[in-house]
């Protein structure tokens, strides 16, 4: 998950400008030259959304001068890494690039979660350092991971409970999976025409297809006071409950009738959201043509830009479940479950289960403490027979398709940017963007039932629809008191449609509603010191999203309402560059006052007592959820005269909270996810001017902290940081 000033941004990353998919999972980079950070609403740059930033990953492009880097690196937990990236200059105009990687992980304090993946990016420029050039790009990455749930977080009880294995996997460990394949396509053409006009066009084609298999961590847990976890309590000054008895309700009969299941203490009954497999595509296609231009008017020096582009995205996702036989049965289901399709309910039994002896495969119950072993626990002393299992599917895998989304979308563009100077001491810029966004999304689902219906469409849920004209606008005033310090001043806008990312987000009670607004407003002081070897950087910061969609509360007005409204208050430092010719830093720091100024409709707001109301407002002045307070981080190292060179880094990341106030519960209980601290080490030497030997240690005390939670706060399951690593490398350039 990306959060950039206290909001998601999960669909505000580009490559090379243009917006990437958001199920692409991001942590590869070796085609990467560059990473571009901009804090603020600006959607001015690359559309609808960016409400508080965007992260822009510029691609490896071929350079004018011979250059190659070969690395390779090993490490604990199985670390293996080995990258090359190699430049040359063929001729007088063309240059070609190739970049190429292989990794391979286990995820560091985690017994199954694991990395593997592989990739590939040639290019070629045509006219290097000419007026004008072509530059053709093409990658391919092939992505096998896990996913990473964790395991059941309890806020109330401090997080983790003893009982659990910090190290285990509470999903299926041989069937799920996180896999994808990635080809991308780009084609950058630039032409000189001369006296300071240049023009420039890109165009880029990228198509992601994954597959994933989910199980979430839920069940039913006894600890070993065998009771369940108490329920969470959720008003000051409520004590915490006593633990509820062990048991679960069984459907054991046709008729309906349905028995008790007994767990013993120590085991967990696994439930829902298992071997829940999504076969995702995704394509994107974008063009867009720059005319750039260099020039004076009346004593003032113009950096204009001007442009269009275009953009359409299709996706589509069938999802269903794995764990199935060939004629849709869960060989881990109750021995009778009821499903009910257009009113009709149908009891099905489950094939496999031997009636009167045992529950056969029954979602066998899972040792706490050790899931990925089959630990057998105590017979049955009352009620339905146990099975025994582990954290390996041991039935039949076959994809039995329950559903399938299907959404595309368009945008286009036209846009205008200008740099003015006043002489050597003032700079306006500004810029504005008009975008006529559309998409399109729909719902197909589809009878799971087994017999003579499996497979037949039920009920299909759209097509909905949405289209938005987008206007938004940044301006920007710099004030230079010497060369080598900056004032400034900002405010932009950005707008948020319905349909921001093509992943059926527009519903039926959304697609109707004009976008949210969010502006911006920032001050700050920039300073080049030491020769501008190091960069200092501060900023004042408001965000304000004027019109966030809350729900009506108006049993009469189905549609979502504009009327909810959010600031963020900030102040942002920043240290990067060299103190010293052998000292170098990079640091920042952040402080963020998030929070929710109107968190319902109009009308609620004002009787927030009214029918369908109390449970939907958010009390003013509640905390934003994921947006901690203080936050920081740093890294800094020294390269001593005779080759070797140390560095040293520290994150800090504060508490944030987990829920927030309703009008109905005023005195909520507020949980929070507690801050953490971690320390990382960097030794280097250089063998030769061409081989350096490098040493990298991650979370250097081994600090055991949470680095993401799911669901509710009462159901909630989070994932665990990484225990200490190592990896060792070596990086040879010619």
């Amino acid at each position: 998950r990306i959060i950039l000033r206290g909001q998601d941004a999960k669909n505000d990353v580009t490559i090379d400008g243009v917006r990437s998919s958001a199920f692409l999972n991001r942590n590869e980079t070796y085609n990467i030259e560059q990473v571009e950070v901009t804090n603020d609403a600006n959607s001015v740059y690359n559309g609808g959304g960016s409400v508080a930033g965007t992260i822009n990953l510029v691609t490896k492009r071929p350079l004018a001068e011979d250059q190659s880097l070969i690395s390779a690196g090993i490490g604990t937990d199985n670390y293996y890494r080995g990258t090359v990236d190699i430049n040359k200059r063929v001729s007088d105009l063309i240059a070609v690039r190739l970049n190429a990687v292989y990794h391979k992980n286990d995820v560091p304090g985690r017994k199954v979660e694991n990395f593997e993946r592989w990739g590939v990016a040639p290019a070629i420029t045509i006219g290097i350092d000419s007026p004008t050039n072509l530059t053709v790009q093409y990658e391919h990455l092939n992505d096998e991971a896990m996913p990473q749930y964790g395991l059941r977080y309890y806020p109330h009880l401090g997080g983790f409970l003893p009982e659990f294995d910090r190290e285990g996997y509470y999903g299926f460990a041989n069937l799920d999976r996180q896999n994808s394949i990635t080809n991308a396509f780009q084609a950058i053409f630039s032409h000189e025409l001369g006296e300071g006009v240049k023009i420039r066009s890109l165009t880029r084609y990228e198509n992601i297809r994954q597959d994933t298999v989910t199980s979430q961590p839920n069940g039913t847990f006894c600890l070993a006071n065998a009771l369940q976890p108490p329920a969470i309590p959720t008003t000051i000054g409520q004590a915490i409950p006593a633990g509820t008895a062990c048991t679960a309700a069984i459907q054991t009969a046709a008729t309906g009738a349905s028995a008790t299941l007994n767990i013993p203490a120590g085991y967990y009954l696994p439930t829902g959201g298992r071997g829940v497999n999504r076969l995702i595509e995704n394509d994107t296609a974008y063009t867009q043509l720059d005319l750039s231009a260099e020039f004076d008017t009346g004593g003032l020096h113009h950096s204009l830009v001007v442009g269009a582009s275009a953009l359409w995205e299709g996706f589509e996702q069938r999802q269903g479940n794995i764990n199935r036989t060939a004629q849709g049965y869960d060989p881990y289901a109750a021995p009778f479950t009821s499903t009910t399709t257009n009113g009709v309910t149908t009891i099905a039994a489950n094939p496999l289960y031997n009636a009167g002896a045992s529950l056969g495969f029954y979602l066998p119950l899972v040792n706490i403490g050790d899931p990925g072993a089959t630990i057998v626990g105590p017979a049955a002393t009352a009620g339905l027979a146990r099975a025994y299992g582990s954290n390996s599917y041991v039935g039949p895998a076959n994809f039995i398709l329950g559903s399938r989304n299907k959404g595309n979308r368009h945008a286009y563009a036209a846009y205008l940017f200008d740099t003015i100077k006043f002489g050597q001491m003032f700079e306006f810029n500004g810029g504005i963007r008009y975008e006529k966004a559309a998409g399109e999304n729909r719902t197909q689902s589809y009878s799971t039932t087994p017999g003579a219906t499996l497979g037949n469409p039920t009920t299909q849920t759209g097509p909905f629809t949405n289209s938005d004209s987008l206007f938004s606008y940044r301006v920007g005033l710099v004030f230079k008191p010497t060369p080598d310090i900056s004032l400034y001043v900002a405010h932009g806008s950005s707008k948020n449609p319905s349909q921001a990312s093509v992943d059926a987000s527009c519903a039926a009670d959304s697609c109707n509603l004009r976008p949210e607004t969010t502006k911006n407003y920032e001050i700050g002081v920039k300073a080049d010191l030491f020769n501008k070897g190091l960069l200092l950087t501060a900023a004042l910061f408001r965000n304000d999203r004027d019109s966030v969609r809350v729900a009506s509360g108006d049993p009469s007005i189905p549609d979502q309402q504009l009327d909810g409204r959010q600031r963020v208050e900030g102040v942002s430092l920043g240290a990067s560059g060299n103190i010293t010719p052998n000292w170098t830093i990079s640091a920042n720091y952040m402080y963020l006052d998030a929070k929710l100024l109107q968190g319902g409709s109009d009308r609620c707001f004002a009787n927030p007592t009214a029918v369908g109301c109390s449970a939907t407002i958010i009390l003013p002045g509640a905390r934003l959820t994921n947006a901690p307070k203080h936050s920081g981080s740093l890294f800094t190292s020294y390269r001593f005269p005779f080759g070797l060179e140390v560095g040293y880094g520290i994150t800090y990341q504060g508490s944030f909270v987990l829920n927030q106030p309703t009008v109905s519960v005023p005195n909520t209980i507020i949980y929070e996810v507690p801050s953490y601290t971690i320390h990382r080490l960097m030794i280097g030497y250089t063998v030769t001017d061409n081989l350096k030997a490098q040493i990298n240690v991650q979370n250097l005390t081994n600090e055991k902290y949470v680095t993401t939670v799911r669901n509710s706060v009462a159901g909630s399951w989070a994932t665990p940081s990484q225990d200490r690593s190592a990896v060792f490398s070596l990086n040879y350039s010619f």
